[in-house]
């Protein structure tokens, strides 16, 4: 009988050992026979990886519910397991406030299994509501946060992801995988970072793209625009704040050599918003002209130049000039004057300070919020901070990591993960041996949104790396800018920077170098 025939017969409940984790009850294991199947996956949705087309692919769609009894849960993990296997297992991360298995999910797992690699994904048992919903399960009741979910969430489901995947690929095959990886962006990167810190053993190679880490300061940071706004009782129009970030590129996009509608060197950006001040332009959501209000400015200058408490103590980092700041509600846009579109920001004090599903946001006054940033700190750092640079058992475990993150991140501020990084610099100098750290000028939140380029090439190197010991020191993207050219760079290993280097085509990465 052949390997492949044999694949196909164990699909079946009857024939899939149930994986063992201590503590936990397997209520079920699923298995379903996918056969010919075929999507196409773009580049923009299988972070880490380029498109891919996946075509005819069979493979048994595995899912294992287990509960911890006593805890009322139900915790999925899905995963699957083509016929022709490339001997290794690819994890994916969440999204959001999502664990995994969530609307974005089947893209990472097609894209896996189109490559030949088992994969899976948790959702932590969740919810399944995109993009994350904390207000169902952050509360057992009124003044009693559900902290065993939420170490669920923040790692627990991580682990146990992890070793039902590995069960679940040794039970299918006959054996174990010869290499683990682990993909995700975001919360995905916030996960993958968990997992190195905390379970520095489970896998080989981590590709970590904009990790949502240092979880609490993100969170409250992205809540200031709004607190400034409500404090001075006004919100200016999104093309107001779009405008000002148009100006900020115009200003600071020629610093690194190149006019290319991007900000390559973020630190030499000097534009200031209060100068634009009165400064008439066109607004394209009421198609009248008008003038750039103080409150425009001052919470885009809020944004860029991060927190600083009610002692005017700076405290934490903010986004990078380029970045949108209305795509996402931290300002305000067209359908949403009051910059409450996205209501992560609120959930912090709303659920894990104040315990009341009911607390209005609006009320929280400056004071309040410095007594909020350090109270979650203080309180949930050690459960979902992941901020922890000693990363001393993974580096002995001989595992690799490559994390990326766009300088246009409108989510996530890319000075956060480059103080992490430099934080884990400062105890291993050595870093590079086992974790490097690219930038990507004027790309968005984890490629898909922002003008600059998606590497698409980082778990390609990371398995170079791991398999070959060859590790990247630049990775490759392509975009359009702004100019209508299509323009080929490298990404720099950190702290290393794109310049120009004084002639030569712009649009080629030969006419830069790494400095």
């Amino acid at each position: 009988m052949s390997s492949s025939i044999h694949q196909l017969m164990v699909c079946s409940p009857s024939a899939i050992a149930p994986p063992v984790l201590l503590g936990a009850e397997v209520l079920s294991v699923s298995a379903i026979l996918i056969t010919n199947y075929s999507v196409e996956v773009p580049q923009t949705y299988n972070f880490n990886h380029p498109a891919i087309s996946v075509k005819d692919v069979d493979f048994c769609n595995v899912t294992v519910t287990y509960t911890y009894p006593g805890e009322n849960d139900a915790i999925h993990v899905e995963t699957w397991l083509p016929r022709v296997w490339n001997e290794r297992l690819q994890a994916t991360g969440g999204a959001g406030w999502t664990a995994g298995r969530n609307v974005l999910s089947p893209g990472f797992m097609s894209g896996a299994i189109g490559e030949g690699y088992a994969t899976t994904s948790t959702d932590a048992g969740l919810p399944p509501v995109w993009p994350g919903d904390p207000t169902l399960w952050a509360l057992v009741s009124q003044g009693n946060v559900n902290s065993y979910v939420l170490d669920t969430f923040a790692y627990r489901s991580l682990e146990e992801q992890a070793l039902i995947g590995k069960s679940l690929v040794r039970s299918f095959y006959g054996r174990d995988p010869a290499y683990s990886y682990w993909s995700g962006c975001s919360q995905g990167g916030r996960q993958g970072l968990m997992l190195a810190q905390r379970f520095p053993t489970l896998y080989d190679g981590i590709a970590a793209a904009a990790p949502a880490i240092y979880y609490g300061q993100l969170g409250q940071s992205q809540f200031i625009p709004q607190l400034i706004m409500n404090e001075m009782k006004a919100y200016p129009l999104d093309c107001e704040m779009d405008y000002l970030t148009e100006q900020a590129v115009a200003h600071c996009d020629a610093n690194d050599g190149v006019v290319d509608g991007i900000i390559s060197d973020v630190a030499s950006c000097d534009f200031d918003p209060m100068s634009e001040i009165d400064s008439s332009f066109l607004c394209f959501s009421t198609r009248a002209n008008m003038t750039v209000s103080q409150t425009a400015a001052v919470v885009a200058n809020a944004s860029w130049n991060g927190y600083f408490n009610s002692q005017w103590e700076f405290i934490w980092p903010g986004w990078n000039y380029g970045a949108n700041l209305t795509g996402l509600g931290y300002a305000p846009n067209e359908t949403n004057q009051t910059a409450n579109a996205l209501r992560t920001p609120n959930w912090f004090a709303q659920l894990y300070l104040e315990r009341n599903a009911s607390f209005d946001s609006a009320t929280i006054t400056s004071d309040m919020f410095d007594r909020y940033w350090k109270q979650f700190i203080k309180i949930y750092d050690d459960t979902i901070g992941t901020s922890d640079p000693d990363l001393s058992d993974f580096k002995a475990a001989g595992g690799k990591m490559i994390t990326w993150h766009g300088m246009a991140d409108e989510l996530i501020q890319t000075k956060a993960t480059e103080r992490y990084y430099q934080e884990v610099t400062n105890l291993f100098p050595d870093v590079q041996d086992f974790y490097r750290y690219f930038e990507s000028p004027g790309a968005g939140h984890c490629g898909y949104t922002g003008v600059g380029g998606q590497p698409t090439t980082v778990f390609d190197a990371l398995r170079a790396w791991v398999e070959n010991g060859t590790a990247p020191d630049v990775l490759p993207v392509t975009f359009n800018g702004t100019t209508n050219n299509v323009y080929n760079r490298n990404l720099c290993l950190y702290p290393l920077k794109q310049v120009y280097k004084g002639s030569g085509d712009p649009t080629s990465s030969d006419s830069f170098d790494c400095v």
